[in-house]
C-alpha cells in the first residue's frame, strides 16, 4: 500500500498566470515548485505545488480562465515565519520597489510578533513574520 497524507496538507488559490504567481512565491517565501502539471481545462489550465520544505504542507496554484475574486479576502492571508528580522525587512525593501507592499512592518510583541503584508499577483496577502509561534503552539498543544 502507497503512503496517504492525513491531516492538513495544503491551502490552494486560482490564479490568472501561474508563472508570475509562483515566481511572487518563490521570491517572497522562498518556496519552490515540487510538483506541476497541465490540466488544459477551463478551471485548471495548469497547477502547481509549492512548498517552503519546511513541514508537510504546500500552497496549490491553480490557473484559470477566469479568475474573479481573491479567496481571502481583505484580511485572509496566507502566513509564513521567518527566520529573522532582516529577512523581513530586505524584502520590504523589495515590495516597496516592485509595488507589492500591502501594509509596512509592523511589532505587535508576543504572540504576534514582527510581520509585513504583501499583495500577490492576483491580490492575496502574504504575510511575513518573525517572532509569532503559531507553528511551536500547533505543536505544543497537539
Amino acid at each position: 500500500m502507497k503512503d496517504i497524507d492525513v491531516g492538513f496538507t495544503h491551502v490552494a488559490f486560482v490564479v490568472r498566470d501561474l508563472d508570475k504567481s509562483v515566481a511572487f512565491y518563490q521570491r517572497y517565501a522562498g518556496m519552490e515548485v515540487v510538483h506541476s502539471r497541465e490540466p488544459g481545462v477551463p478551471d485548471a489550465r495548469k497547477v502547481a505545488w509549492l512548498s517552503d520544505h519546511t513541514r508537510p504542507f504546500a500552497l496549490v496554484l491553480v490557473q484559470a480562465d477566469n479568475v474573479t475574486d481573491t479567496p481571502l479576502g481583505q484580511f485572509g492571508h496566507l502566513g509564513v515565519a521567518c527566520a529573522t528580522r532582516e529577512e523581513i525587512d530586505r524584502k520590504t525593501v523589495m515590495a516597496r520597489e516592485e509595488g507589492c507592499l500591502r501594509k509596512a512592518p509592523q511589532d505587535y510583541g508576543e504572540p504576534v510578533g514582527y510581520f509585513v503584508f504583501f499583495a500577490d499577483p492576483d491580490g492575496n496577502t502574504l504575510e511575513l513574520s518573525f517572532g509569532q509561534r503559531v507553528g511551536l503552539e500547533a505543536i505544543r498543544n497537539a
